[in-house]
């Protein structure tokens, strides 16, 4: 699979990168304490921040996402086939 960069060589924005206060607090939890069941709440504010993101991009930029999205899925996220649809997303929706 290609690497998750872009042009310039710089990290892709994922949602650890986005959600990071959130996946802190989890991976703190984790490491304190192993046992799944004292960490479901924090592991659900994890995915919470994640869908809300997932949905105000979704309703932001419908069209670019759904074409990323799309391209990705038939291409196996190989980032290298994509890079017009993730421009085109980037311009419409950007992450900074």
């Amino acid at each position: 699979m290609a690497s998750a960069v872009d042009p310039a060589g710089d990290p892709i924005p994922t949602s650890a990168v986005l959600t990071a206060a959130e996946n802190v607090a989890f991976l703190k939890c984790k490491k304190k304490d192993p046992n799944p069941d004292k960490c479901l709440d924090k592991g659900r504010q994890v995915t919470r921040c994640v869908l809300t993101l997932l949905k105000d991009l979704h309703q932001s930029c419908t069209k670019e996402m759904d074409a990323y999205v799309g391209c990705m899925y038939y291409n196996t996220n190989e980032f290298d086939l994509c890079r017009t649809e993730q421009e085109e997303f980037e311009k419409k929706c950007p992450l900074a």
